[in-house]
């Protein structure tokens, strides 16, 4: 096992939030705003069942905050496009855990700071909630949402990593609409579509990829994508208390839990972390099985 990675167990087990926010000191609050917020503060996620091994866990920060008309917004950036991976994509700051994060709210906190220069004031930005964790290729990546309450905040933009910042209105990820004016260009274009993707692997049935774009694509912004969208969708659901008007998953879709036991057993990059970390799989593992099982049936029962 690494001496310079801590083991980790469910990496929300060793961080739960003490919420000090008070709407009273935003006067300017809609009404659908507030009880949006207060819905974001209530909010626990599920106890995650199973272990993931630090080095392959990250956070990004939902940066919130309030509009001159009382509605709220999200904090959106454009990825540099010297950057390896995802160049040029819209994306939320954030980044994988450090050995000296103490926390995954502390991960998505310091990569908000060194991406765009959000203080880590909690006094400033206090915590909203943490969301449970979703999956990307080679990463657990957990959400962690955040009210921005000093609008004299200035965005200092690291520039190896962020080429520009906006930001977006959160109850728009609920809607088939557009929340600004078509374009000329692309007035063709739907602003939310959807296509359902098949994975390869044995628990990835059919996903939905949602992408919404920006009203910016002109200027060279891309359209809120793939894990992005997935997980703004999943912020404005539990904010504004109801679905969106359109179909978020396709049916007899895999859960997330189940696409994340077989990434811990299954991908290289997982499964090496696991064995470095002494990550307990015995769970992955069940989670596996139970859907292997549930999968024969129908399978069995569709043929009958």
């Amino acid at each position: 096992m690494s001496k310079n990675i801590p083991r980790t167990t469910n990496q929300l087990n060793y961080h739960r939030p003490k919420i000090r926010w008070n709407e009273a000191r935003i006067p300017q609050l809609s009404q659908e705003s507030k009880q949006c917020l207060r819905n974001l503060v209530a909010y626990r996620a599920p106890k995650q069942r199973l272990k993931f091994p630090r080095s392959r866990c990250a956070a990004v920060l939902v940066a919130l905050f309030v509009g001159r008309q009382g509605d709220l917004y999200v904090l959106l950036n454009r990825r540099s496009s010297t950057l390896r991976t995802y160049a040029g994509d819209t994306s939320l700051p954030g980044g994988k855990v450090d050995p000296t994060d103490k926390s995954i709210e502390d991960t998505a906190r310091r990569e908000a700071f060194e991406e765009i220069g959000l203080p880590r004031d909690r006094t400033k930005v206090p915590l909203l909630c943490i969301l449970e964790p979703f999956l990307a290729a080679e990463l657990i990546v957990t959400p962690v949402v955040v009210l921005i309450l000093d609008n004299t905040l200035r965005p200092i933009l690291n520039a190896d990593e962020v080429a520009s910042l906006f930001s977006h209105p959160l109850i728009s990820f609920l809607s088939s609409n557009p929340p600004f004016p078509s374009e000329p260009d692309t007035l063709e274009v739907p602003y939310h579509t959807s296509y359902d993707h098949k994975g390869s692997e044995p628990t990835m049935s059919t996903f939905r990829v949602h992408k919404f774009l920006t009203g910016r694509e002109a200027g060279g912004i891309k359209p809120v994508f793939g894990l992005t969208a997935a997980m703004m969708i999943r912020v404005a659901t539990i904010g504004y208390g109801r679905e969106p008007d359109f179909e978020v998953h396709p049916p007899n879709a895999s859960t997330t839990t189940e696409r994340m036991a077989w990434a811990l057993l299954n991908r290289p990059a997982f499964r090496k972390a696991c064995e470095e970390e002494g990550v307990d799989m015995r769970t992955a593992k069940r989670v596996v099985e139970e859907f292997m099982k549930k999968k024969r049936r129908k399978e069995g029962a569709s043929k009958l």
